[in-house]
């Protein structure tokens, strides 16, 4: 699987707002994953993220969407142009559990290389994932960062593109549940 990690922090970044007002707190209540509209438009994405809010996952998730990513490289996900016939990508808004995680740039930077390496070791081509580490209000006065989770796939169909990121998803969340606390 393609996957690559950057910094985008500081500026006109984007800002991870952990408690936004549609939130749903999936490590108080998994059950309750079934309440998101992108949950039920994308296969996988509810097993996902039960499994990234689990207990035994270092990281709870804040925010996801679903969306067409336009126009892509074929060779960003490792696939031949007609298998870049159709794309599909989400994101996942990524906090680490513990308030201390990621309280340093270091920290951060150190967890999405591990993750990208585990990544990069899996067999599944048409796809990649894309970790994007931000600022995130967590906490009132408290520079905390988080990571935005972009996953691509793409497939000569729809329903191909469908199922290859929802392969990607299945992929992420169990490489997710085994970083190092």
């Amino acid at each position: 699987m393609e996957a690559d990690w950057e910094f985008e922090v500081g500026g006109d970044a984007p800002i991870i707002e952990a408690h936004w007002p549609g939130f749903v707190n999936l490590r108080a209540d998994p059950r309750r994953v079934v309440e998101l509209p992108e949950a039920q438009q994308l296969q996988g994405l509810a097993d996902a993220l039960a499994r990234m809010n689990a207990t035994n996952s270092p990281v709870w998730t804040s925010k996801t969407d679903v969306f067409d990513p336009g126009p892509l490289d074929a060779d960003e996900l490792d696939a031949t142009r007609e298998e870049a016939q159709h794309a599909i990508a989400c994101y996942v808004d990524l906090l680490m559990r513990s308030d201390q995680k990621w309280n340093f740039p270091f920290k951060a930077e150190r967890s999405c290389r591990a993750l990208c390496d585990r990544l990069q070791e899996i067999p599944l081509r048409c796809c990649r994932v894309d970790l994007v580490i931000r600022q995130a209000h967590i906490r009132p006065d408290v520079n905390d960062l988080g990571a935005t989770a972009y996953l691509t796939a793409c497939g000569r169909s729809k329903a191909d593109a469908r199922a290859r990121l929802a392969e990607c998803l299945a992929a992420f969340a169990a490489a997710i549940v085994t970083l190092p606390e």
